[in-house]
């Protein structure tokens, strides 16, 4: 059974896929447009949820990025080869999108709980083809009343959505709506503003920049890339104090000094601050077979 897409505001539906979030603009008989593609095998997922509610004719006018990231562009090849539609994203969003270029590599020393995480996270461009279009200054390709805004500083070409009339924002990883620097954050998904994907920003005075941006919008109506949306006659205070209370982490390979890229990829990168838990996960290791190779495990449980 496909599951359902979840309104936030008028004509604006949000699903989540895995633990990031994609949004469907348009209403039921008419045309819609999706935002962004989840990650890579959720393709039959979105598209059950987009046969449920636009028809099982229906197709996109367009799929838009806000960035090219993996739990964002995951399934966008696959769902524009099926659905025969073009996927929209900013031009220094291309050389990772056409196989040119890896982003800068995800920065685990920022610390919290995504940061260990991204350890783990492949790093590797993608290859979209002739699927992939630019987006092109004031226009967003099937959705009339919005516009899109470079925001750029989690990647080089990152892009958000607004629409000015009601005030919703489709921010894409500027932010975030749940706190994923901490365990308890990323386990429970509590509502909160808080930073996106720390260790895969890679500059964050950019990041800082299209924050206050997006703040002085004043949106009515939040969805971000990870995060329950959020809804409130609140939301524009409680942007203005989060993006004054705003902050890079301590310590960071991108911190002091961000990433440099063009439109070929990446220029010239910090030095990689030194990580000790991959040491510190060898030398357990380490210790763990000099102790079984001696039997005293062995003997312990005797």
């Amino acid at each position: 059974m496909a599951r359902l897409i979840t309104r936030i505001a008028p004509d604006v539906g949000w699903l989540p896929v895995s633990f990031a979030n994609v949004y469907f603009i348009g209403r039921p008989g008419g045309k819609w447009v999706l935002v962004d593609a989840g990650m890579p095998g959720r393709a039959n997922e979105i598209m059950d949820a987009a046969e449920a509610r636009f028809g099982a004719a229906s197709r996109p006018e367009a799929i838009l990025l806000t960035h090219g990231h993996m739990d964002h562009a995951g399934s966008a090849l696959a769902l524009a080869e099926r659905w025969d539609v073009a996927i929209y994203a900013h031009r220094l969003e291309m050389p990772y999108l056409m196989g040119k270029s890896v982003y800068p590599p995800a920065d685990p020393t920022v610390g919290g709980a995504i940061a260990f995480l991204s350890r783990f996270w492949p790093s590797r461009s993608r290859d979209l083809g002739k699927c992939v279009r630019e987006l092109h200054p004031g226009k967003v390709p099937g959705a009339t009343g919005w516009q899109w805004m470079a925001t750029p500083g989690h990647s080089p070409g990152h892009v958000s959505f607004f629409r000015p009339s009601d005030r919703v924002l489709i921010g894409g990883d500027a932010f975030a709506t749940m706190n994923m620097d901490r365990w308890s954050g990323l386990i429970t998904g509590k509502q909160m503003l808080a930073r996106a994907g720390s260790p895969f920003t890679s500059d964050w005075q950019a990041a800082r920049s299209s924050l206050q941006e997006l703040t002085n919008l004043r949106p009515n109506v939040i969805g971000c890339g990870h995060g329950i949306p959020m809804c409130d006659a609140e939301l524009p205070a409680r942007m203005q104090g989060f993006s004054e209370r705003f902050r890079a982490p301590r310590n960071g390979r991108y911190v002091r000094r961000a990433a440099r890229t063009d439109e070929n990829g990446i220029v010239d990168l910090p030095p990689a601050p030194f990580d000790p838990v991959p040491l510190m996960t060898a030398a357990s290791l380490l210790l763990i077979g000099i102790a079984l190779g001696s039997g005293y495990l062995d003997k312990t449980e005797r």
